[in-house]
């Protein structure tokens, strides 16, 4: 039978790290990952430690599709009331303690757990924790846009021309004109985000939450008025799920 703090945890499926991430891509990242399977305790503490580690903001401890992620798991009903009992023993062991953030429930390693992590490290009795979700969304981001770059670019190209034709024709209405401007706003954006995602978002460093600061190279050449335009324009750069889905006609 389920308990209310499965099901608690349950509705938090989605939630990601760090910004939230829109469930449409959650599921595409979560289609890697695997059925739940027994995992040794120092294994367990790793993956909370390195959630814990990739949040944007410290010390509000980590959900349990936090950890399940982290272990490379599907979370679900499944794997809670599976990881559940070890999670307990280790609570009760002094290892984790737990809390609530905003009603939900939290997880997050003591001084006891980081000191038992760090011998066991030591003792080459930790494994290789899987891909972390954030550098999986990096990856697949970065692949997703060498994919479309070349489609998106042929779009853009398409709209600019239709926009030509409307500077050579004679008394183009209104409309036609808001329209064009809103295919090639959107087309514009979309060749930025992809080619953000391909060539300037770095490989997340597996020390530090991967967060889009929306800062670059040469912005300390802009005066401010004109760097809060620029960031503003930034914003969901890394949103592959914005992109709308690809035609298959092609």
């Amino acid at each position: 039978m389920t308990s209310d703090a499965d099901k608690q945890q349950d509705r938090s499926d989605g939630e990601s790290s760090g910004d939230a991430t829109p469930a449409r891509n959650q599921r595409r990242l979560g289609s890697e990952l695997g059925r739940f399977e027994p995992v040794s305790d120092a294994i367990v503490l790793a993956a909370v430690e390195r959630a814990e580690r990739h949040r944007e903001r410290e010390g509000e401890g980590v959900m349990m599709s936090d950890i399940a992620e982290h272990l490379g798991f599907v979370h679900g009903s499944w794997t809670t009331r599976r990881l559940r009992p070890q999670i307990d023993a280790l609570i009760t062991e002094g290892s984790l303690a737990r809390s609530r953030r905003h009603g939900v429930m939290v997880w997050e390693l003591t001084a006891v757990g980081r000191g038992g992590l760090e011998r066991m490290r030591r003792a080459g009795e930790v494994e290789e924790l899987p891909e972390a979700p954030q550098h999986r969304a990096w990856r697949h981001a970065r692949a997703t846009a060498g994919e479309r770059i070349d489609g998106f670019r042929a779009q853009a190209r398409e709209a600019l021309e239709d926009a030509a034709m409307l500077l050579d024709a004679e008394g183009a209405p209104s409309d036609a004109w808001f329209g064009v401007a809103e295919r090639l706003q959107a087309a514009c954006w979309r060749v930025g985000s992809a080619t953000h995602c391909l060539h300037e978002w770095r490989e997340p460093d597996d020390a530090r939450p991967d967060v889009d600061d929306r800062c670059d190279t040469g912005d300390d050449m802009l005066n401010s008025e004109e760097l809060g335009r620029v960031r503003y324009r930034r914003t969901g750069r890394r949103g592959v799920w914005r992109w709308p889905k690809p035609d298959p006609l092609g």
